[in-house]
């Protein structure tokens, strides 16, 4: 098998600030999962779109797949790419998070190379940055008998299992003002994005 090769888009999610479906997300009139999936293909092979919402991807070529452990929020998401993904490492990002870091991926598939871990995830203060990361599909088993428990919380998993860390000093290294972790979530964070990308191009 090789190790990697696929990248993972998660779909799903309830969309309730945004008043939307985030699957439906478009920047400057260009849908996002779109350009999302356009810039993964530079480094993957393989994108999956885990959607609970397949008529949203009719004529996509990439795969499209949905959640076997339903209502179980991000878990549930990581544990159906997982078991699609024809890699041993898997790529993942969520469909409302716009800034792809390229550079930041091949740093993490260098830092994990020569690893035997399950996972490859970015912390910061105290907390960690579920996506944007690498995760294993030797962690299938783990998120089934972690859902079994009746837990949700991605942190709680990857606390109990081999992960290598990277700190928030050096990913800002690569994203000084962390938007390579931003997520839109509401109409102002979208509005205040697209505001921001306009004035960039503006000043070019």
């Amino acid at each position: 098998m090789k190790k990697f090769g696929t990248a993972v888009i998660l779909a799903g999610g309830k969309s309730t600030r945004m008043g939307f479906d985030k699957q439906l997300l478009k920047i400057n009139e260009r849908r996002l999962i779109d350009s999302l999936r356009r810039k993964l293909r530079l480094l993957f092979d393989e994108i999956i779109v885990v959607t609970n919402k397949s008529e949203y991807y009719l004529g996509f070529s990439d795969k499209i797949t949905k959640d076997i452990i339903v209502g179980k929020g991000p878990l549930s998401g990581i544990h159906a790419g997982l078991s699609e993904a024809s890699s041993q490492y898997v790529y993942f990002i969520a469909c409302d998070m716009p800034n792809i870091n390229l550079d930041y991926i091949r740093y993490m598939k260098e830092q994990i190379e020569d690893l035997d871990v399950k996972a490859c995830v970015t912390r910061y203060g105290d907390w960690i940055e579920p996506f944007n990361a690498f995760y294993s599909k030797d962690m299938i088993g783990d998120i089934k008998e972690h859902i079994t428990q009746n837990r949700r919380s991605v942190n709680s998993l990857l606390s109990k299992l081999t992960v290598h860390y990277i700190e928030e000093k050096k990913a800002r290294e690569f994203s000084p003002n962390w938007d390579m972790f931003l997520n839109l979530n509401t109409k102002e964070e979208l509005d205040d994005y697209l505001k921001t990308i306009n004035s960039q191009n503006w000043g070019r």
